[in-house]
């Protein structure tokens, strides 16, 4: 079953009822081999209604549970929905629009949001990285000028009181991108994160924050320096990650207009995963997405 879809009307055409919708999320799932969410060693029977019984727990399932849509009483094909509007928009879509556009509640849109980005955290993405590396840090958060004059706190530039700092590499290679909040820009803090992404025999290009000084000790380090109106020198330049930046900043600031430091990661899950599957179809991106599913995100748990 693979359907290929160019509109929403495509989508509503290619799942007309909720057995089709989930007869598509088995296969997505998993291809053919049912595995007990329960017991993954188990031996499972099929049984009526698209359930199945893990043989040693006796428990019932379906291709829903230990997913993102378990325990949800939105049908699927409004799942869908929410999925392909969100994939396929390049900068997002804001919880109040979705709730327009699928009929359900702002706080149910903002909570299916949530779940989607959960899914959008995919390791198809997350390979080591080799060959020509570009790293860069950015922060993100309201500019001091922009708020209340009693939110104010006079700080601005890389101040973590004002902004959330982000650090993050793009493999000229393949040109997928990593992204990810940190605590601080410190050398023990990023230099760790480096060496767990990009392997020892790569070329890893920078700015000259001083941070990197010595990252010449650890690969073949190129830098730029920005302070001195330096942007591109031969093929060294860090411009493909800033581009990344310029588009997670743009989808922030445009769709979502502020985003708390708490959910700040997903948002950048997000942002990450739409600008790496920039070369795919939207049917592509949606089956990828729908492949990584699996795991719980309770309300609970997102507003705790």
């Amino acid at each position: 079953m693979e359907f290929d879809f160019k509109s929403i009307l495509d989508l509503v055409k290619a799942f007309p009822d909720e057995a089709t919708c989930i007869a598509y999320l088995e296969e997505m799932r998993w291809n053919g081999v049912i595995v007990s969410p329960f017991d993954e060693t188990s031996k499972v029977y099929k049984c009526a209604g698209a359930k199945f019984k893990c043989k040693n727990t006796g428990k019932y399932f379906n291709a829903k549970v230990g997913t993102i849509f378990e325990d949800s009483k939105i049908p699927l094909i409004k799942w869908y929905m929410a999925l392909y509007l969100f994939s396929s928009h390049k900068k997002g879509i804001s919880s109040h629009q979705l709730s327009r556009d699928i009929d359900v509640t702002q706080k149910t849109a903002w909570f299916m949001l949530h779940r989607l980005r959960f899914a959008f955290n995919t390791p198809a993405f997350k390979k080591q990285f080799d060959g020509v590396v570009e790293v860069d840090e950015t922060y993100v958060g309201g500019k001091d000028f922009n708020k209340h004059e009693h939110k104010r706190n006079g700080k601005s530039g890389r101040s973590l009181d004002a902004k959330a700092p982000v650090f993050g590499m793009k493999d000229r290679k393949s040109g997928n991108v990593v992204a990810m909040v940190v605590p601080n820009v410190k050398r023990e803090t990023l230099i760790p994160i480096l060496q767990n992404f990009i392997m020892p025999d790569s070329i890893v290009i920078t700015d000259n924050f001083k941070v990197y000084d010595k990252l010449n000790l650890l690969y073949s380090h190129a830098r730029v320096n920005h302070s001195a109106k330096e942007y591109v020198n031969g093929i060294f330049h860090t411009n493909g990650i800033e581009n990344f930046w310029s588009h997670l900043k743009r989808g922030v600031d445009g769709i979502y207009h502020w985003v708390s430091v708490t959910h700040l990661q997903a948002y950048v899950n997000e942002y990450t995963l739409r600008y790496n599957t920039r070369k795919f179809t939207t049917s592509g991106r949606f089956d990828l997405v729908l492949a990584n599913v699996a795991g719980r995100l309770t309300y609970k748990e997102l507003t705790k």
